[in-house]
């Protein structure tokens, strides 16, 4: 029975793809992250490329591979994950008062044991509304230690959710995997998840 693979280190996208009921493995892609564009759909579409295939290297057994990543954007700029606390505070001041965009790029790769059989990738843009914060509510949401390790330096699905005033999108798209249209995407792939790895 071939498996199904997320190529992602993130607990977030395991515990999303996890909603599902079915059954995975998780082998995090370890490569370094090149960025090669400034757009950040073209971006998140090529990292997504990136870890799917690297992890596709190394699985010598039929598989579906999952690759994904996310950025935050604002008048153009992406806004990865933050390199320091002080990194992260002005992202946030950034942010705050703000409507910015989430994209997640996702990579499917369908393989057998030698080769790639077929392969799409897609990106999902959602829209998140910040409300105004103080600088003092920024650095109380920072010292929660949720920053350093998410894209725009905060998690949506958190104590930041108190800030968040709308979102135009997929919510799961912000957390980290837009589990609608991946669905809707194994299945112009001719594969159901739901069915061939449902665990209940």
């Amino acid at each position: 029975m071939r498996q199904l693979i997320l190529a992602s280190a993130s607990p977030r996208r395991r515990q999303l793809l996890g909603l599902l009921n079915i059954g995975f493995q998780v082998i995090p892609a370890r490569g370094e992250e090149v960025l090669g564009t400034q757009d950040p759909a073209q971006a998140v579409k090529d990292l997504s490329r990136q870890k799917a295939g690297e992890v596709a290297e190394w699985v010598d057994q039929e598989a579906v591979i999952i690759g994904a990543d996310t950025v935050v954007a604002l008048g153009g700029e992406i806004l990865g994950k933050p390199e320091s606390r002080e990194h992260a505070f002005a992202m946030l001041l950034k942010l705050q008062g703000n409507i910015h965009s989430v994209f997640t790029g996702v990579t499917l790769l369908e393989k057998d044991r030698q080769s790639i059989i077929q392969s799409r990738t897609f990106v999902e843009e959602t829209r998140v509304s910040v409300g105004p914060m103080t600088e003092r509510q920024i650095w109380d949401y920072i010292n929660r230690e949720e920053s350093m390790d998410k894209a725009g330096a905060y998690a949506i699905q958190g104590p930041f959710g108190v800030f968040i005033q709308g979102i135009t999108g997929d919510y799961n798209n912000v957390v980290g995997l837009p589990l609608s249209r991946l669905y809707r995407e194994f299945l112009e792939m001719g594969i159901d998840p739901l069915e061939e790895w449902k665990t209940v």
